[in-house]
């Protein structure tokens, strides 16, 4: 088999014994997906900012607002899964293509339902195939990279890389999506938002090369296995939604920490160093030659999480926040990476788009459930009560890492053909 990288280090070059960021950038192909592909996921980062301020200004409540935007990511943590499944199968190209026509005519008809006042009912409405329709194009990437490094120390890296990729998305969208419906029109960031998606995912689409072949059976018909099958994505699964948590935990409770203080403006600081926490662990953590089992890793980073998590309430200054959500960001991103990474071992190559679209899925859900929660927190306790939702997550999600641990050793996989020509059932053969 070729190798998909286009120079082979030395045994004596640094990158055979820590493969890096240079290296990993040089595999043969990459930058085709890459580029088109952090266009296409950019909107990705803008969706729920853009709804939350246009429905607002239309209707002056940010209850309104707030619900339009979670019915939008609880039907895209609901239906991600799907669209992996179905990428899988058919190919990134036959779901990508009709799935962003799909959510940029969704999109805009939200944005002309908000303008026009329709009842809120309506906008809940154009919220769900908006939010069902949002393109995976993170998963797909990783699946990519699945492909050409599989079996590769620079998967740990491409992990990190993607996760350090998905923070940038998440700091530039936000601000965009922001000045745009600010400073031009509130309609602006969702139109925006449209169209970003609508061009970039059409480009990364095109990129037939990289995508993963489908694992069609010719002649024999095999039943795809779905990848909630495995147990350890089941883990993985709680494990996100505990991240998840944080992240929705950490929006309401840092805005309402700013409001409260009379300085709203450092809420953009405070998740900002949030988050400049995460990119920097996401890069040292790809740079990283392991040698510790991911199991393992896996294990003692989000122990660190839950600790770091488990302090914010107890924060009542600038500073000791400003410092505990750096150290927080600085632990999420090693989980992020790891638990990506177990995928590949855990997962057969024609399932891992849908097993990352069930944990993009389970970020999403986490994000909303928390947003919810801790927004109700703040509104009938005292502040920085919201911070308990971070805590709760993380504690519950590493208790169910202890205890099922063992699921997350991948086992050795046996071959599965069919009993005959046009026959469904298939068979074990050792």
């Amino acid at each position: 088999m070729a190798s998909t990288v286009t120079t082979e280090p030395s045994k004596d070059s640094p990158a055979s014994s820590r493969p890096g960021y240079g290296q990993l950038l040089r595999t043969r192909g990459a930058w085709t997906f890459l580029l088109p592909g952090f266009a296409a996921r950019q909107p990705f980062a803008m969706l729920t900012i853009s709804i939350v301020l246009l429905v607002q200004h239309t209707t002056g409540s940010y209850g309104a607002a707030g619900a339009a935007a979670a019915v939008t990511g609880v039907s895209m943590a609901l239906f991600a899964p799907y669209s992996g499944r179905l990428a899988d199968r058919y190919g990134q190209r036959a779901v990508l293509v009709p799935g962003v026509l799909l959510h940029a005519l969704s999109g805009l008809t939200l944005t002309a339902l908000a303008l026009a006042h329709a009842p809120l009912w309506a906008l809940f409405a154009a919220a769900v195939p908006t939010g069902a329709s949002v393109p995976q194009v993170g998963p797909m990437v990783r699946a990519r990279w699945g492909v050409k490094l599989q079996g590769t120390p620079l998967m740990t890296t491409a992990a990190a890389f993607e996760s350090v990729t998905d923070e940038l998305t998440f700091v530039f969208g936000p601000l965009l999506a922001t000045a745009l419906c600010t400073a031009v029109t509130p309609a602006a960031g969702l139109v925006t938002e449209a169209a970003l998606t609508l061009i970039g995912g059409l480009l990364f689409a095109a990129q037939k090369g990289t995508q993963p072949a489908v694992t069609a059976a010719g002649h024999a018909r095999v039943e795809h296995a779905s990848a909630l099958r495995v147990p350890g994505v089941r883990v993985l699964i709680a494990i996100f939604l505990g991240i998840g948590s944080v992240f929705g935990g950490m929006q309401v409770s840092l805005a309402a920490f700013s409001e409260s203080i009379g300085e709203p403006g450092l809420n953009g600081v405070l998740y900002g160093t949030f988050a400049a926490g995460n990119m920097l662990s996401g890069i040292v953590c790809g740079a990283v030659a392991w040698k510790v089992a991911p199991q393992r890793r896996l294990v003692v980073g989000y122990g660190a999480l839950a600790l770091t998590a488990s302090g914010l309430w107890a924060a009542h200054s600038v500073l000791a926040l400003a410092g505990l959500g750096l150290l927080v960001g600085m632990c999420i991103a090693p989980a992020l990476i790891t638990g990506y990474t177990l995928v590949e071992g855990l997962v057969p190559a024609g399932a891992r788009t849908e097993a990352f679209t069930w944990l993009t899925g389970a970020v999403a859900l986490g994000q909303a459930a928390a947003v919810t929660i801790a927004g109700q927190l703040e509104d009938r306790f005292w502040g920085g009560a919201g911070f308990l939702v971070p805590m709760a997550g993380t504690v519950l999600a590493l208790a169910t890492l202890v205890a099922l641990r063992s699921r997350l050793v991948a086992r050795p996989r046996s071959r599965t053909v069919a009993r005959g020509v046009g026959h469904r059932m298939p068979m074990t053969v050792d």
